[in-house]
């Protein structure tokens, strides 16, 4: 009976999303594992050569951003790079196309990236709130929770009800430059995602500890903290992003 559950939960999941597919912007995300001795020359490759191709796909529409996180404080994951598209097979696609530019524009012989980050783990994000699609600051906070997935959409209800407008009420000059609350799609343990970013770990952990004081022992907390067992923290550097001019 639990294995039922759990598959016909997925298949809502499933379902919510197809519902949503036109108006929600996916995150297709590589948290990649690599060697901190080489990782420079990992950054020095991916500005070079995958940038650029990020750059195409966004000039010819096929996605609205991307971005490259290098690891500042948290767990093995040591650079994240992403893009954000209008559908989950759009962003899957989307890896296709930059694979096959890629393979014209770099040698496997100057792929410095793939020689130092060995291995990874990908996932699709749906996002749900926030503004985490436009300019972001150059430093963020990721929160990876997991969570009881038959409960997962009460936890969505209390992060637009309860924290979502206490989050939009800390962007602003000296605070936040962006938040997101973003859902699982495809991917590990991870069920859902809250990003934070700012001009500066000063303003960043400023702002996280104003909001989280205000959720302080409340009801809500406990609630979310009840379904939402269990996370893991990263601190970011936002080393390079693009967004689709509006």
């Amino acid at each position: 009976m639990r294995v039922l559950t759990g598959v016909l939960v997925s298949l809502l999941s499933l379902s919510a999303w197809a519902d949503s597919h036109e108006t929600r912007s996916y995150i297709y995300a590589t948290y990649s594992n690599c060697d901190p001795l080489a990782e420079d020359d990992a950054d020095a490759t991916f500005e070079r050569y995958f940038k650029p191709t990020y750059e195409s796909l966004m000039a010819d529409g096929e996605i609205s951003g991307w971005g490259y996180l290098k690891h500042h404080t948290g767990g093995s994951w040591r650079r994240v790079s992403y893009h954000i598209g209008p559908g989950v097979v759009e962003t899957m696609k989307a890896i296709g196309k930059a694979g096959e530019m890629l393979d014209k524009r770099m040698k496997p012989r100057d792929n410095d990236f793939g020689k130092a980050c060995r291995d990874h783990d990908d996932y699709i994000w749906q996002i749900q709130q926030g503004n985490s699609t436009e300019q972001r600051g150059t430093v963020g906070l990721s929160v990876y929770f997991v969570c009881k997935m038959a409960s997962e959409n009460r936890a969505d209800e209390l992060a637009e009800k309860v924290f979502g407008p206490v989050y939009e009420a800390h962007l602003g000059e000296g605070q936040l430059t962006s938040w997101g609350w973003a859902s699982h799609v495809v991917g590990g343990q991870y069920r859902r995602l809250l990003t934070t970013s700012a001009a500066s770990l000063d303003d960043l952990f400023a702002a996280r500890a104003s909001i989280l004081g205000s959720f302080a022992d409340s009801s809500a907390a406990r609630e979310f903290n009840s379904i939402c067992y269990s996370h893991t923290d990263y601190v970011w550097n936002i080393a390079m992003e693009g967004r689709q001019a509006k």
